[in-house]
């Protein structure tokens, strides 16, 4: 998706404590540096009134998202993150075929230019990082060019800047698309086209406690267009697995 150009918001859950939208990809949380793009949290605000951001989702990450509706709920859910109680699922689709299932343990410190890193085990900017990584789909031999790619679940069990990213990329099987820490072509189309030109990392689920009244309230997005689409043309490939 183009920057700044806006795409429909579908909310997944409103009350007078917090909004849960399906974000799109190519969307900023919160107004950038420079100002000239408005944020997603303006436009809702626009709708719904004052918002507080909880957590955010990178520009070209799609799915879930939360935003506080008081002040109160903001601290609630604040701490909650703090804490580490949200369950979060992702979907991503990476490079390579990894194992069933692993669970990637690597520090992540500060980079340069606005990225981040894999730290050394004596860096001590490097902040513990756990990430569970399931495989759930591999693609060995496909139509989109290039070696095999897998859709994996990601259930990050921290919640540092750029984790699952930065994990997926140390574990040797970066996401398809990421011009940060992988390969920044696009994936191709047999007829040359780009099918999937964007970093494939999906907020499918959250679940965690309402800051009101302490309910679980689980949170769920589908997968957006370009991403169902990539994965039906892989799986409707000879060799797909």
């Amino acid at each position: 998706m183009t920057a700044g150009v806006a795409a429909p918001v579908t909310v997944l859950h409103e009350d007078a404590h917090l909004l849960a939208v399906d974000k799109p990809a190519g969307r900023l949380v919160i107004p950038g540096r420079d100002g000239g793009e408005p944020s997603l949290r303006e436009e809702l605000e626009a709708r719904f009134g004052r918002l507080w951001v909880v957590h955010r989702l990178d520009r070209n990450t799609s799915g879930v998202l939360v935003l506080a509706r008081t002040a109160a709920a903001h601290r609630t859910l604040n701490l909650a993150f703090d804490r580490g109680e949200p369950r979060k699922r992702y979907l991503a689709l990476v490079r390579g075929v990894p194992p069933a299932e692993q669970r990637i343990e690597v520090a992540i410190a500060p980079g340069r230019k606005g990225r981040m890193r894999a730290a050394a085990p004596d860096d001590p900017r490097g902040k513990a990082s756990a990430t569970v990584v399931r495989r759930l789909d591999a693609f060995p031999r496909h139509p989109l060019g290039g070696g095999p790619l897998a859709l994996v679940e990601a259930l990050p069990e921290t919640g540092r800047t750029h984790q699952i990213r930065v994990h997926l990329a140390a574990a040797g099987t970066p996401l398809a698309v990421d011009p940060a820490y992988g390969d920044a072509a696009p994936l191709l189309g047999p007829g040359g086209e780009a099918v999937l030109a964007r970093t494939p990392l999906h907020a499918a689920r959250l679940a965690l406690r309402h800051p009101a009244d302490g309910r679980e309230l689980v949170l769920e997005a589908p997968l957006p267009a370009d991403l169902a689409g990539t994965l039906a043309l892989l799986r409707g490939a000879p060799g797909g697995a």
